[in-house]
């Protein structure tokens, strides 16, 4: 039976001062399968969701479909970006096979028994000197 992977991803999404945080984290916690907080500062959401039904770039998307501003400023968009980069190496990872066990094991079986520089016939005793 295949291992079923359900991923939960966290992200915190930027908003301009002047853009209304509790609405906006109405908004987003109305979709499926989305929990928000605000942040401290309150120009700023907490945002946590499956990455199977949802990603940052489509809640941003959903928030500025509805009127709600994002940071604009440099900073803010670098970290956008890296959040982005983030969310896509963990959705990569979601789709990589789980490694079988049993195959590793017999590679390192194999690699003991194969002639290579790592073996010394030499006794314990004599390799041991001051």
């Amino acid at each position: 039976m295949p291992v079923v992977r359900v991923h939960l991803h966290e992200t915190r999404i930027r908003l301009a001062p002047d853009t209304d945080a509790q609405a906006a984290a109405a908004l987003l916690a109305a979709q499926a399968e989305v929990t928000v907080h605000l942040r401290r500062d309150r120009h700023g959401l907490i945002v946590r969701y499956s990455l199977a039904l949802h990603s940052h770039q489509e809640l941003e998307a959903l928030l500025q479909a509805n009127g709600h501003a994002l940071a604009d400023g440099l900073l803010a968009r670098l970290a956008r970006a890296i959040r982005r980069y983030a969310e896509q190496v963990a959705r990569d990872n979601n789709v990589i096979p789980e490694h079988q066990l049993k195959a590793r094991d017999v590679y390192a079986r194999v690699w003991e028994h194969h002639p290579h520089g790592d073996h010394d016939d030499t006794p314990e005793e004599l390799r041991r000197y001051l």
